[in-house]
């Protein structure tokens, strides 16, 4: 959808589709009518000097509507105005700002007016950014409702494939965490296919290497795979033995974090699981069975200077109940878990 003979792009590939309810509509045909001014809209040049909507999609698709006779407002029609009613919305000025710069400052502007009204994700600023083939090509594997990437990831993946969840996901896989960097290597690109290729590479793997239940997938969604995939995939796993695992952890009160149970057997980083802590009463009881004495290096500290520790290491069977419990100086403490 074009506009301003030609020279604007309406509906750029970040941006969502039209979105606004009768209401919302109707308050924009009603300033018009009053002559009250609209809040300022947002465009950026391209390269080719043409320009694209950044902010005021939605306010500008609801003036052509009117104008174009898709619905009415108070019951008329816009070609059933008066004439002088119709030139007041025809000559209506809009408040537009023009932003240009590189590409990091244009993302600077897209973040800073992105305040109001439902507000653009951070991959949806990213597409307007660096706009341009391969964000068109990539749109058509991720983006979508029923998409390619959610017909087969989304049982693995949280967010929307509308949102750009799903493609922001992807490329986070991909790049490490390094998202812009890796649109701006490839913004001219005329394909997406080694994207799309290598997240149907992640989900086979998953599917492959684990065999996951319906079950099971409720604690895989979320996870990091494209991270484990690159780590892991060369290596073979008896899934038998996987997934007994994972039940014993499931059943572990002392794992708070289920969806960490996978990258845990993988990587073997307690941290992962968010280990259940010990209560303030489970360490003050401690606390004062050793007197104040730290269990370790055996020197005297206040309470606030000590840590609270395993004496048999969860790994081993330990769990966080009263009688595993010692207090450990910071030191000591820091010096075990680096262990």
């Amino acid at each position: 959808m074009r506009a301003y003979g030609g020279k604007l792009d309406v509906r750029p590939p970040f941006q969502r589709e039209f979105v606004y309810k009768e209401k919302q509509r109707d308050a924009v045909i009603d300033t018009l009518t009053q002559g009250f001014p609209l809040n300022v809209m947002y465009w950026a040049v391209r390269e080719d000097n043409t320009y694209e909507i950044i902010d005021g999609q939605q306010r500008t698709i609801s003036i052509c509507q009117f104008v174009n006779g898709d619905f009415a407002f108070n019951f008329r029609y816009f070609h059933n105005l008066q004439p002088d009613e119709q030139e007041q919305i025809l000559n209506y000025e809009l408040q537009v700002y023009i932003c240009s710069g590189t590409d990091s400052e244009k993302l600077k502007w897209f973040r800073t007016i992105n305040i109001a009204g439902e507000e653009l994700t951070e991959q949806e600023l990213r597409n307007a950014v660096y706009a341009g083939p391969w964000v068109s090509d990539a749109k058509r594997y991720f983006s979508k409702n029923g998409c390619p990437a959610a017909k087969i990831g989304s049982d693995y993946l949280t967010g929307s494939a509308i949102r750009q969840d799903y493609l922001e996901t992807a490329i986070a896989w991909i790049s490490d965490g390094n998202i812009e960097v890796y649109m701006s290597n490839h913004q001219h690109d005329a394909s997406a296919a080694p994207l799309w290729q290598f997240f149907q590479s992640v989900i086979t793997w998953i599917e492959t290497s684990f065999r996951p239940t319906k079950e099971r997938k409720k604690i895989m969604k979320g996870v990091d795979w494209g991270m484990l995939y690159k780590r892991y995939k060369d290596q073979v796993f008896d899934y038998k033995q996987v997934d007994d695992e994972v039940k014993r952890l499931i059943l572990d009160d002392d794992v708070t974090k289920k969806t960490g149970i996978y990258p845990y057997i993988l990587t073997r980083k307690e941290k992962y699981l968010s280990i259940r802590a010990f209560t303030d009463a489970q360490k003050l009881a401690a606390y004062e069975r050793q007197m104040g004495f730290c269990a370790d290096c055996g020197q005297h500290f206040e309470l606030s200077q000590m840590e609270a520790d395993h004496i048999t290491p969860w790994h081993l069977g330990g769990k966080t109940v009263a009688e595993n419990c010692q207090m450990l100086c910071r030191e000591c403490n820091r010096r075990k878990s680096g262990k």
